[in-house]
């Protein structure tokens, strides 16, 4: 490479649900191992899990806005339609940045954050997958629902936390797994198809990349050794003869496309600076990348650990989380059913539905939400500034419980909410019990899927009770 490249910021999503796979034993009569996997919740998707994950990385002190970004899963909401976009929205991305979608498959995933590492400019490479399958099967009780992001770019970026030493590659034709347009679910071959095949792919990348980037084995601290296929996950990583990072398959599950880069993160967020950690991803072949953790480590990590958010739980019966996924239907509330949302109207409005930008009145100094021309106590038309309102925390003033209104997974938790230096207002709850909500409990701001009405995704702005 003519130039050092490498990471200059990263963030990752663990939702807050987590289901206990002995309840799915429980509820089918079968067995699917012990531990735990992170659920999103009924209002979350790839997109919204991408936008909480690329919005902590770019919390990060120092880091300007990227040059590209990149957004991959193997579960985009839209399949014929960019997804990049909503999170380019979301992020208030300058209308010169590119948004772009790279999909199909798990590979896709590292593929983006490869080609990132090797191309120029800074680009935001975000990934999220939420994992589905048929009630008690692999995917079901295996998989995992999370995203993260990674800023890619060189020191004139901003400073590098770790710097990419290079990789290798090894690509081969199988079938080991795939799903066909229409339909609802991937399928798989046998385990030990899928470790006779990448084993040897395996060997051959690291193999490569040692020699590429003129290292050996004892010269890498960490690897990062991940892919679908538990067999040949665990056959490749005991052949590497260096030490294995936890692969947070007991308490997230296999995040499919978003894994790779959540475990780097998770990595990340305990080494030391000088360590060489190595991201072995084995889907189609084999990817390895290596890098060296720098100094500017320490300083630069993410406010939420991967850890901080593992532990951070709460549990969702089987029950629901099969309700949230659209596996069994359950009765809504006796209500109409929204409309679909306008195009027009929200491409008009896209600074407020996307960004969460309310208006500050100049004369006055009172902050309006949503934005408005007219400031409440009179004025000048249009004697506004913008108010940014998607990281500023508010405190409940008063809130409600409504078991009668539309929800996708009743009851509606409502509340006022009075935001830090100004603004009010009416907002819906996320990722909580209704039991436990409290006038002057604190509140942050997360993207979240309202409804989904005709096919249309209708995206906005929620409260989510602040947690250490």
């Amino acid at each position: 490479m003519s130039e050092t490249r490498g990471i200059l910021a990263y963030g990752a999503h663990v939702p807050y649900w987590r289901l206990d796979r002995a309840e799915i034993g429980t509820f089918l009569g079968v067995s699917v191992g012990r531990g735990y996997r992170a659920v999103a919740s009924f209002d979350e998707d790839a997109v919204t899990m991408g936008v909480a994950a690329a919005r902590s990385a770019l919390a990060v002190s120092g880091v300007g806005a990227p040059n590209a970004i990149w957004f991959s899963t193997v579960a985009p909401p839209y399949l014929d339609k960019t997804n990049a976009s909503v999170i380019h929205a979301a992020l208030r991305l300058d209308v010169s940045v590119p948004a772009l979608d790279f999909s199909g498959a798990q590979r896709s995933a590292v593929g983006a954050l490869r080609t990132a590492l090797e191309g120029g400019g800074s680009t935001l490479v975000v990934a999220a997958d939420i994992r589905a399958g048929r009630p008690g099967g692999t995917e079901d009780g295996g998989g995992g629902d999370a995203a993260a992001a990674v800023l890619v770019g060189t020191p004139d970026d901003g400073p590098l936390l770790a710097e990419y030493l290079g990789g290798a590659t090894a690509t081969a034709e199988f079938t080991d797994r795939w799903r066909t347009p229409g339909d609802v679910h991937s399928r798989t071959w046998e385990d030990r198809f899928g470790e006779q095949a990448y084993a040897p792919l395996g060997r051959m990348a690291w193999s490569d990349a040692l020699a590429t980037t003129d290292l050996a084995a004892e010269d890498v601290d960490v690897a990062v050794v991940t892919g679908l296929h538990t067999r040949a996950v665990r056959k490749v990583g005991s052949g590497l003869s260096v030490a294995v990072a936890d692969d947070r398959t007991s308490d997230v599950g296999n995040s499919g496309a978003a894994h790779p880069a959540l475990l780097l993160a998770d990595v990340l967020d305990a080494a030391e600076p000088g360590m060489v950690v190595a991201l072995v991803v084995l889907a189609d072949g084999c990817e390895v990348l290596l890098f060296r953790t720098t100094a500017e480590l320490p300083n630069r990590r993410p406010a939420r650990s991967v850890a901080t958010q593992v532990a951070g739980r709460a549990d969702v019966p089987y029950a629901r989380h099969l309700s949230w996924r659209g596996t069994i239907g359950v009765e809504p509330p006796n209500r109409p059913e929204p409309s679909r949302p306008s195009a027009s109207a929200a491409l008009r409005r896209t600074d407020w539905k996307h960004g969460f930008v309310g208006s500050t009145d100049r004369a006055s100094g009172i902050t309006h939400l949503p934005s408005s021309r007219v400031g409440i106590g009179g004025g000048e038309v249009d004697d506004m500034d913008p108010a940014p309102m998607a990281e500023t925390m508010g405190t409940v003033v008063t809130f409600t419980v409504d078991h009668l209104a539309y929800s996708p997974s009743p009851p509606l938790v409502f509340a006022v909410v009075d935001f830090d230096g100004g603004g009010r207002i009416a907002i819906e709850l996320t990722d909580v019990d209704p039991a436990e909500v409290a006038t002057g409990d604190r509140v942050e701001m997360t993207f979240r899927r309202i409804f989904t009405a005709d096919g249309l995704h209708n995206y906005f702005w929620k409260g989510r009770p602040v947690r250490s």
